[in-house]
């Protein structure tokens, strides 16, 4: 486990649940204070209570990312609470299979805004609380940024835009002393996600199959990258995507997902 983040403050978007929730909690576990936002106020209370449990200083409160007003609110709670905001993790996303033809337009704009839009809402409303220089942003991205899968072309579309912004914003706010880095996890089991997208034994076999490694991936091993380039020894980069994936992005689609597009 990487230490050294004892008094360092961490904010969470969608840090309530899933991958979000695990990177909070491991953040917690190696003394960090924690903030997380998510829509369900009961997700958030007991998120928090969970972090406090933990035996972290945690806080948190409902928020859309989709609308800016509400992620700036949050982000100066945090800040009146815990000062200034050494790791920001900006997690909030959402997905479902569906052919590009049957897509609606809705569904289309729900996943941009809750993954692109509310990427730059969170980066954007944190500027100004993050510490400079030091700070360190975390956007949770997914193989579908740099890989093209079938019934995902919303989700392509999504986090290829929030990989594009983390190297746009690397580039931007270096000079400040801000690191931005892509954090792309590959299939995490027992995540809504993969619920989602896998959602029987036989599909699970068949996923697993396909992944190099022979094993889905845990939120502990998507913490552990977090930590690592939250720290120290992660000083020099910058404007990096990087994979936790298992070597899923070498083969990208399993045969249930191509017969997806058959049914």
């Amino acid at each position: 486990m990487v230490t050294g983040f004892a008094g360092k403050t961490v904010f969470v978007s969608g840090g309530t649940s899933g991958i979000n929730l695990g990177i909070a909690q491991h953040f917690a576990r190696c003394g960090a204070r924690i903030f997380v936002i998510s829509r369900d106020p009961a997700k958030v209370t007991a998120a928090v209570q969970g972090l406090i449990d933990l035996g972290a200083e945690a806080d948190g409160m409902s928020a859309d990312v989709r609308h800016y007003d509400q992620v700036a609110a949050a982000m100066d709670r945090c800040a009146e609470l815990f000062g200034e905001i050494d790791i920001l993790v900006s997690g909030a996303a959402g997905n479902f299979l569906a052919k590009a033809e049957d897509i609606t337009s809705n569904g289309f704009r729900a996943v941009m805004e809750i993954d692109v839009l509310g990427t730059h809402h969170v980066m954007h409303a944190a500027f100004p609380h993050l510490r400079k220089p030091g700070a360190c942003i975390l956007n949770i991205s997914a193989p579908q940024g740099s890989v093209a899968m079938v019934g995902q072309s919303h989700v392509c579309a999504a986090k290829s835009g929030i990989d594009m912004l983390t190297r746009a914003l690397a580039l931007e706010w270096g000079p400040k002393g801000i690191r931005v880095n892509s954090v792309s996890p590959g299939p995490i089991a027992d995540t809504e996600g993969q619920k989602r997208l896998v959602p029987n034994p036989a599909a699970v076999e068949e996923r697993v199959n396909a992944i190099p490694l022979k094993r889905m991936g845990t939120l502990n091993d998507v913490a552990e990258l977090c930590a690592f380039l939250a720290s120290d020894k992660a000083s020099y980069i910058t404007g990096a995507i990087i994979p936790v994936d298992g070597g899923t992005t070498l083969n990208p689609t399993p045969t249930r997902m191509a017969q997806f597009l058959e049914d």
